[in-house]
């Protein structure tokens, strides 16, 4: 009996590392999901990162939409300063290919454009960009004018003492680059204005109501201004706008922000006879 006991102990004890070897594998499995859910806070921690693995789809959309981001961005400044030129069909793998960007953020982006009035998505002909319409230019300042007056009202009493700051910042260099006549510099200060304007505004139904006009304004300026702008003038207008807002004078702000839409209708009027 002794030995028939020791028999049954032995059998147990030899299928007892099987079974801890098979728990093992199993918690190791576990540890490479856990791995890659935590792989975010390593990066956050700035902690040496894991082997590569393969990524996990729910990280895709988080990606996706910074891809989304950042082919609106070069898109909508190809398209305002006529790289991408009115007519010009737009193809989802060409641009995919030109921006080193996946045709999904690139879709996307598109359809933001399309809402902004750049592009029109037309059945069987695909994506072109929209024409300029200089009576669609006129309606728009309608409602540009209570906006951006509204808004810059807003920023002069909301902005931050860091908003006001870099509200200084985009004057300065707009006088800067009037007096170097760099269009290029000008269109970049303006977007960083508007974007600044409805930060500092904090009135989300203003910002979107504006953030439909802006694109195709600045597309506008940018067909005509050779023609009919006066850079420097232009460029001082946005800058007593934000000299107002840094001073966090609301009377002063609304002003120039009238004044700044006076000249933009007085632009767009010109160009009839340009």
């Amino acid at each position: 009996m002794a030995k028939a006991g020791s028999k049954v102990v032995s059998r147990a004890l030899s299928k007892t590392p099987v079974k801890r070897q098979k728990r093992q594998s199993v918690f190791e499995d576990a540890d490479v999901g856990l791995d890659i859910l935590l792989e975010p806070l390593r990066e956050t921690r700035k902690e040496p990162r894991a082997p590569a693995r393969r990524p996990r789809r729910e990280d895709a959309p988080a990606e996706d939409a910074s891809l989304t981001d950042r082919a609106y961005r070069i898109l909508e400044e190809l398209i305002a300063t006529l790289q991408l030129p009115p007519g010009a069909v737009l193809s989802e793998l060409t641009l995919s290919d030109r921006l080193k960007i996946g045709r999904t953020p690139i879709r996307e982006a598109l359809q933001r454009l399309a809402r902004d009035g750049l592009v029109v998505v037309l059945p069987r002909r695909g994506v072109l960009v929209s024409d300029i319409n200089l009576r669609t230019q006129l309606r728009l300042l309608e409602v540009r004018r209570v906006l951006e007056v509204l808004m810059a009202g807003l920023a002069a009493e909301r902005a931050t003492a860091e908003e006001r700051e870099a509200f200084a910042e985009i004057a300065a260099s707009m006088r800067q680059a009037a007096e170097v006549e760099d269009d290029l510099a000008f269109m970049r200060l303006d977007r960083r204005f508007n974007l600044l304007m409805a930060q500092a505004s904090r009135n989300e139904f203003a910002v979107r109501s504006m953030g439909l006009m802006n694109a195709l304004s600045r597309r506008f300026w940018y067909q005509h201004y050779k023609e009919v702008a006066d850079l420097p003038l232009a460029a001082r207008l946005h800058a007593e706008v934000a000299e107002a807002v840094a001073r966090r004078d609301r009377k002063a702000a609304e002003t120039a922000a009238s004044n700044l839409v006076d000249y933009i209708e007085d632009f767009a009027r010109k160009t009839l006879d340009a």
